[in-house]
């Protein structure tokens, strides 16, 4: 399959993006660096051409009954105009995918999944459409751009002279952004208050210069996964899996066992009952060093009792930060844990996830 471009590849290099391939797209991985885009998204506002993402719609009159079945999240709790976080199982437990659930009424949703998952997601709905909806891959239909920080609201307000305050978090509505018809939701991937928007295809590279030009700063996939380690939220492919379930790694609360039926249900009672094996936890080391994704945790005797999900050192805390699962009868006898970077063992420290949060 070749490399795709986005609407606003264009942007990107005209705005001196430096572009690489990700997930089968070319996205820019920077502009003006990472750590001065990482803080203009914790201090100011910053923008992202998130449009490799993909969406479903889900349309019928069992489709409330569709997504509540597909979804560990209870979405009966759904009213039009809100958005809901929550993972997607196998039968046994494993995570298909985490995406957001968009109700638009009880018999249309739109559901927003990883880009490196569209293909795969889009078939097991299909596998598992016992409700005779109708389901759409409309991925290519979109172009998708994420408004983060703080004074996000502003900018957008100022952008397209607009009044924001009736839109709360986890919310969306339909809206007009300089004549072009959108989905503006107040959602985003950093950790931050912010905005993400949907539109016509062809129509994103538009949005991206009025934003650019009202002064967001153009951000890349490098400091999109920092903001979005500082903030603990979880990376499909590295945090997440197939073969982990969503008690493991720590989004229990996305995951409604108490209420409806939802493939996977019995596999999580079933995990839960019989106790953990391991745990996704937050840590930073207590000496120098930079902790990466498949890096090894051991104990005082150099056994294996963990690997690394994803690492980094935080541009924000200034340390070195890292998601890691860990058998839980090491966490739970207080031995001391380390990561193997290289030729050392680096000591490590558990810490409290997020280990940022500004919402």
């Amino acid at each position: 399959m070749s490399t795709r471009k986005t609407p606003i590849y264009d942007n990107h290099v005209k705005d001196g993006g430096k572009v690489v391939e990700f997930a089968g797209w070319y996205l820019p991985v920077e502009f003006s660096g990472l750590i001065n885009e990482h803080n203009a998204v914790r201090k100011n506002v910053g923008i992202f051409d998130v449009s490799h993402m993909g969406e479903v719609t889900v349309k019928g009159d069992r489709a409330k009954e569709f997504v509540r079945n597909l979804v560990a999240n209870d979405t009966d709790k759904l009213y039009d105009g809100r958005v809901m976080y929550t993972p997607m199982c196998y039968e046994n437990g494993g995570i298909v995918d985490d995406l957001l659930v968009y109700k638009v009424n009880d018999k249309e949703y739109l559901l927003v999944i990883n880009a490196a998952n569209i293909a795969k997601d889009f078939e097991w709905m299909k596998k598992t459409n016992k409700f005779g909806v109708e389901l759409k891959n409309v991925s290519d239909d979109y172009f998708q751009l994420a408004v983060q920080g703080p004074k996000a609201k502003e900018l957008m307000e100022k952008c397209f002279k607009i009044d924001l305050s009736d839109l709360k978090f986890f919310h969306f509505k339909n809206i007009t952004l300089n004549n072009i018809p959108c989905i503006l939701s107040r959602t985003g991937y950093t950790g931050e208050n912010g905005f993400e928007i949907y539109g016509a295809w062809n129509e994103g590279g538009k949005l991206w210069e009025a934003l650019v030009k009202a002064g967001a700063t153009p951000c890349g996939l490098g400091c999109r996964d920092t903001l979005r380690l500082e903030a603990a939220l979880m990376l499909y492919g590295n945090d997440i899996t197939a073969e982990t379930t969503p008690l493991e790694a720590g989004i229990d609360i996305f995951v409604k066992l108490e209420s409806g039926n939802f493939i996977g249900k019995d596999a999580l009672l079933k995990q839960k009952k019989e106790g953990l094996k391991r745990k996704l936890i937050g840590f930073t080391l207590e000496e120098k060093g930079i902790p990466r994704h498949d890096y090894l945790i051991v104990d005082d005797k150099d056994n294996t009792v963990g690997v690394v999900t994803s690492g980094t050192l935080s541009p924000t805390l200034g340390i070195p930060i890292g998601l890691a699962y860990v058998e839980t009868k090491n966490l739970n006898d207080g031995s001391k844990l380390y990561v193997q970077i290289r030729k050392n063992k680096v000591a490590i420290k558990q810490m409290k996830v997020p280990f940022y949060k500004n919402y």
